[in-house]
């Protein structure tokens, strides 16, 4: 009888309450319409036969439901009471539903909780499901719905040719779970980034001025939560809070960074902080530590940033500023002390840059090899492919005046590593970006010397790792360090090769130089280091510098960032890409450049900026990283144009034009 009477409420569902009479008295109006063109008299006569029609379609809808409800519902009774009686016992709403997801019966507690004293009866399921398939209701544990402004979980059960659904009010439940969630305590750490150089460069007044502004806006930014915070020595700041403002200030995108910018010192800088969250730990102890790693990883990618952690994943936010250069060398000579302990207690060292390394990666390896060797008294190589590396000039260079046996292939550094060999990692902290992986794995004791700003996947197993991203280059770095290691003299040849990646990575002491750049310098120079000679370390064929300016003569300008896109089959295209995207920042009004090339199926992306667009972080959105204003990465498995469609969407979404205004007008 059920199902009869179903297969008769489906035939006047499909015969008279259909789109087929809307769409038939929409007709006859569009026809009325016509006619008043024609005849007024028609027209109204017309007009007047569509409002009848429209009002039958419409009493007929309406009363449609009522009248099918009641077919089934004396349908159900004939088949029997007791089955009524029993769903209503029972102390969940619930729904009978037949073949064709129609509601056939319902309970009272059906009628008063999920449709508010309404008949449902002829409805589908789908209304009071959140409209959410019947098959999800067969699930195990059913599917979360919400309906009558309350949480349930609903789940079905077969019974032949009908189908019986539980509906189990767990409101108070979502709302407990939800708030439990928002309450759990999250841990942020503070710091004043540039509070050693306001001291240093200010009188005791002006700096005891700023950094009571910081820290008013350091209190009125924990005053908008109910948390507190706590003053810490160094200029940092202990701050305890609920995960629901922490969301709130992922939203903002931690809008505090902005108001302490805009603190000014001395007209030449401004003040800034790095905040460090830890949030979704077990304990408030493990989300301390994790506030501790995440303030790190943001100092590391040079300051004025936010990095959030949980687990094992980071969010950043900011990261607009250049970062301020730390003169105080103390660091330094500790490294170099503690890095002094691991060589002489080494069997050899291997010294390794990063993939297709330049001159900045195969200069600061030639350093640390002759610190090792002349300073330190132990035997050392640099693993490199010759026939990978943009730096061939230098290592010709070097092996036409005898020192080729320092340059060793990845097999034969293979060979001659033991239990007690010091791998040096310089130029790179990314495990993913090494010249060799395998020497990276065979080698138990690992020393990285680096500049480019933090990434999430670094190498974690250092037992020294030297991060500097406020430095130059890596060659600055292992210019200062080489100064503390022993008692010796660099050559004229191996301070030039330092002197060409400072010269490489600051091109040219224009960009990210600091009285920490230029010292290095006059150390080198000090040892007859050549600036011609370097400068033609430089030196391209013809055929490289023509393809250079065919991609500066293509390129095309997008929100004031260049990009350009190479031929695949065009020689030295590593080369000459890198030194088109140096060009690319010569065009006025571009802060950016970006230059595309495809290697295989590998699409590669030199990115440079002059300071004012952070490029690293449009790069790491790639896949990518490097440092703010000279970045890379690789897309795996894509065309060229898929890889700019790709590049402009993150312009488009981190709002380069907005900062590019912003850069002009001040």
């Amino acid at each position: 009888m059920v199902k009869w009477v179903c297969n008769v409420r489906k035939y006047f569902n499909k015969r008279f309450v259909t789109p087929l009479f809307i769409i038939f008295v929409a007709a006859m109006l569009i026809m009325s319409l016509i006619s008043l063109w024609w005849n007024h008299y028609v027209f109204v006569a017309e007009l007047m036969l569509t409002t009848a029609a429209l009002a039958f379609v419409l009493f007929g809808a309406v009363n449609y439901k009522k009248y099918i409800s009641h077919i089934i519902s004396k349908a159900v009774r004939s088949v029997g009471d007791g089955r009524l009686e029993k769903i209503n016992k029972i102390s969940v709403p619930v729904a009978v539903v037949g073949e064709d997801n129609e509601i056939i019966v319902v309970n009272d507690l059906f009628k008063k909780k999920i449709c508010g004293e309404n008949t449902p009866v002829g409805d589908t399921i789908d209304l009071y499901t959140s409209g959410k398939k019947i098959d999800a209701l067969f699930k195990e544990n059913g599917t979360d719905v919400f309906v009558n402004e309350k949480w349930y979980i609903a789940f079905g059960v077969r019974s032949g040719e009908s189908s019986v659904v539980y509906f189990v009010d767990d409101d108070t439940y979502k709302h407990n779970s939800d708030e439990y969630k928002l309450s759990r305590p999250a841990v942020a750490i503070v710091a004043f980034d540039n509070k050693e150089e306001l001291e240093r460069e200010t009188e005791e007044g002006e700096a005891s001025r700023i950094a009571v502004l910081v820290e008013k806006c350091i209190a009125k930014w924990v005053g908008s939560t109910t948390g507190f915070y706590k003053k810490m020595n160094g200029g940092r700041y202990l701050v305890i809070l609920e995960e629901r403002y922490i969301k709130h200030f992922i939203e903002e995108k931690f809008k505090v960074l902005g108001e302490i910018r805009e603190i000014k010192i001395n007209d030449r800088m401004n003040a800034t902080i790095s905040i460090g969250v830890g949030r979704g730990g077990s304990t408030v102890k493990e989300c301390e530590l994790w506030a501790r790693q995440a303030l790190d990883m943001a100092l590391g990618r040079g300051g004025d940033q936010a990095a959030v952690k949980k687990c094992e994943s980071y969010q950043f936010f900011g990261g607009l500023s250049k970062g301020i250069e730390k003169r105080d060398k103390v660091r330094t000579r500790v490294i170099a002390a503690t890095l002094s302990n691991h060589v002489s207690n080494s069997s050899n060292v291997i010294v390794m840059g990063h993939r297709y390394s330049d001159l900045d990666s195969v200069g600061a390896c030639i350093g640390m090899w002759s610190a090792v060797v002349k300073g330190l008294h132990r035997n050392a190589y640099i693993c490199i492919e010759k026939q990978q590396t943009l730096a061939k000039p230098l290592v010709t260079s070097f092996e036409k005046s005898g020192f080729g046996s320092i340059f060793k292939t990845e097999d034969e550094v293979l060979d001659i590593i033991d239990d007690h060999s010091l791998l040096i990692i310089v130029d790179t902290h990314s495990p993913n970006f090494l010249e060799s992986k395998a020497v990276y794995e065979r080698c138990k004791r690992v020393v990285v010397i680096d500049h480019h700003r933090m990434m999430v996947n670094h190498i974690d197993n250092a037992v020294v790792f030297y991060h500097e991203p406020y430095a130059s280059s890596a060659c600055e770095m292992t210019a200062e360090l080489v100064q503390y290691l022993g008692d010796f003299s660099l050559s004229r040849l191996e301070s030039e090769a330092l002197l060409s990646g400072i010269m490489l990575d600051t091109k040219n002491f224009v960009l990210r130089t600091g009285v920490r750049t230029f010292e290095a310098a006059a150390y080198l120079r000090s040892f007859g280091a050549d600036t011609v000679e370097v400068k033609r370390l430089f030196s391209n064929s013809i055929d490289t510098y023509k393809v250079k300016y065919k991609l500066v003569s293509e390129a095309e300008i997008f929100n004031y960032c260049a990009i350009a896109c190479a031929d695949s089959n065009t020689p030295d295209i590593r080369i000459a890409s890198a030194q088109a995207a140096d060009e690319l920042l010569g065009i006025e009004n571009v802060k950016a450049s970006f230059v595309m090339y495809k290697t295989g199926k590998t699409v590669n992306i030199s990115a440079r900026s002059l300071g004012d667009l952070n490029v690293q972080v449009i790069m790491e959105a790639l896949g990518g990283g490097g440092h703010q204003t000279m970045a890379a990465c690789q897309l795996e498995n894509v065309s060229t144009e898929e890889a700019r469609e790709r590049l402009l969407s993150i312009i488009n979404e981190l709002e380069i034009n907005k900062k590019a205004e912003n850069v002009n007008t001040k």
